[in-house]
């Protein structure tokens, strides 16, 4: 009871306690206007200019936090409140999405890496969590086994492609700092906001792998019991 509690309830919480985090961040710097008054939408094409990227489309797209890089496509989506905002929220998640696409030109070998599990990840996430609790019903028959077995290959693809994702999301946090100063969209006294954002960010991250790998060393314990039966 003590490990299920340690592998699975915890990590959860540890979740929970994440999008709280970043959500109480983002409220709190989407709240405070930067000096310059650039946009995000101008903020990451300011980055993505000086760092030689080019034939990146900025889009808007509906709803909140809901930002990301598509580097298939070479486009940047930045939900409506970092798009137009000049806050210091903004202009953080609009850089760091913007580091992203950097990553993508220098060809940042962890992203590179990262888009290559993705197929991988996709297939795993849509029959993971079936055939876990199928494997956990069933756990005392055959294809019980076979099923947890089958559980634990999908969570080992997730959580492999979720620890690759941290430094990426790492080094383009890294990257947007850097060039927000540097570029003078923002002043050196204003980075606390940014950070702040930024580093709530990240945690959900961190929150995700951790949560996956509970999961995986569940699943293993639990064939490792049927093991020994």
């Amino acid at each position: 009871m003590l490990i299920w509690i340690a592998l699975v309830i915890v990590p959860m919480l540890f979740g929970l306690y994440a999008q709280m985090r970043v959500s109480s961040a983002y409220n709190k710097n989407v709240q405070i206007p930067s000096r310059g008054r650039i946009t995000g939408a101008e903020a990451a094409e300011a980055v993505m200019r000086s760092a030689g990227v080019t034939g990146v489309e900025i889009v808007q797209v509906p709803g909140q936090l809901t930002d990301h890089y598509d580097p298939v496509n070479r486009r940047l989506a930045l939900s409506e409140m970092n798009y137009h905002g000049t806050s210091l929220a903004a202009l953080g998640v609009a850089a760091h999405e913007a580091g992203h696409a950097i990553q993508h030109k220098v060809g940042y070998s962890m992203m590179t890496l990262r888009q290559t599990l993705v197929p991988a990840t996709q297939i795993a996430a849509g029959v993971s969590n079936f055939v876990m609790i199928a494997g956990i019903l069933l756990i005392s028959t055959a294809i019980g086994g076979k099923l947890l077995m089958l559980g634990a290959i999908a969570l080992a693809v997730i959580c492999l492609f979720q620890l690759v994702t941290l430094p990426v999301e790492f080094d383009a946090s890294r990257r947007a700092r850097q060039q927000l100063v540097s570029l003078g969209v923002i002043d050196r006294d204003e980075m606390p906001g940014v950070s702040e954002t930024l580093n709530a960010a990240a945690l959900t991250y961190v929150a995700a792998f951790v949560a996956s790998l509970g999961s995986l060393l569940h699943i293993l314990m639990l064939l490792s019991g049927r093991k020994e039966e």
